[in-house]
């Protein structure tokens, strides 16, 4: 009987404890305005592809795809607290990537897109 009193008492403190472990986790909403770099005009209908990266920078698996909106705006609520790399990608522009450290419950990310540039080449 007194062993089965244990073994409760056990059971509860470690479910309180995983409990509080998952309280400590914070999750941050992300919003994205995505524009055009110099006359800062709206890019609308651009893929803003974010993923976890690891302790080792390496990218991990379960990334999400947002669009902005016709006015070039896009956002996510409940995203965990660390590292993500954040890619943004639009017909008409170069691809865009970094990775960023979230911290904070609110983040606002403003990316600039610019257009592609000409090839370099010996033979022209």
């Amino acid at each position: 009987m007194r062993a089965a009193r244990v073994v409760a008492v056990l059971a509860i403190s470690a479910a309180l404890a995983a409990t509080a472990a998952a309280g400590d986790k914070k999750y941050s909403n992300l919003h994205f305005s995505v524009v055009r770099a110099g006359k800062q005009v709206p890019v609308r209908n651009a893929s803003v592809v974010i993923h976890p990266v690891n302790k080792n920078g390496e990218q991990e698996k379960g990334g999400l795809e947002l669009k902005t909106d016709g006015d070039g705006k896009t956002g996510i609520d409940g995203i965990r607290y660390g590292k993500l790399r954040v890619q943004v990608i639009a017909k008409g522009y170069q691809t865009f990537g970094q990775d960023f450290e979230i911290t904070e419950p609110e983040k606002e990310f403003v990316i600039e897109l610019k257009r592609p540039q000409d090839q370099v080449t010996i033979y022209k």
